[in-house]
């Protein structure tokens, strides 16, 4: 694609969530390939996905690393899937009962989302980050964001913020590893501490909201 695949000095929030559907759009392509039977190549993706190849390989420094990850774009249950039916607007109960569902398909894939993450650090171990192209999918800040939605009108913006990033560092792989190699917790150990750390920042971001009223 030329001089259009060459990333811009600093991102335009449009620019950066055209970046993230381009990568989005690589992950659904390979995934169907896959499901179709295929063993595809870079060229096929990127061809489904109607992006050139050198594009392809900014997003993903080998098929390898896109075949890896591809599988998993489904995994994660949706807001939808999670609230739709959900009766509770207690955040507290919302927050937990979407990082248990995260908890569950990440404990479930655990070594594919282990070879995921190592390829996703590989750019930055290497110097190739500044202004490269997203190398993971944010999942988690869309199911934390709906599991607060509720309670947005209690919460300051600054403590919505502070909440939003905070209970995300309960969220996904890191977490995994933190609880599994660090400290060393099994899963049900890990579930049980990351709820209460959850109740806890709600409890907090709620208060703080209270006193800057």
């Amino acid at each position: 694609m030329g001089a259009t695949d060459k990333p811009d000095r600093v991102d335009s929030p449009g620019r950066a969530n055209q970046r993230h559907r381009t990568r989005k759009d690589l992950l659904v392509a390979a995934a169907r390939l896959l499901q179709g039977g295929h063993n595809p190549t870079m060229d096929d993706v990127a061809e489904a996905a109607m992006v050139s190849r050198a594009t392809a390989y900014r997003y993903f420094p080998s098929l390898e690393a896109l075949l890896v990850e591809a599988p998993l774009d489904g995994t994660v249950p949706t807001p939808e899937e999670l609230f739709t039916d959900e009766p509770s607007v207690d955040p507290q109960v919302r927050l937990a009962k979407a990082e248990a569902a995260l908890h569950d398909m990440v404990y479930r894939n655990e070594v594919q989302l282990r070879r995921m993450l190592a390829y996703s650090l590989d750019p930055a171990a290497r110097g190739n980050s500044e202004n490269a192209p997203p190398v993971r999918q944010n999942r988690r800040t869309t199911l934390i964001e709906a599991a607060l939605a509720p309670a947005r009108d209690e919460l300051t913006d600054n403590a919505y913020a502070n909440l939003c990033a905070a209970a995300a560092l309960f969220f996904g792989t890191e977490s995994m590893v933190v609880f599994r190699d660090v400290l060393p917790l099994d899963s049900e150990r890990a579930r049980a501490v990351k709820s209460w750390g959850l109740r806890a920042l709600v409890r907090a971001a709620l208060h703080e909201s209270d006193v800057a009223r």
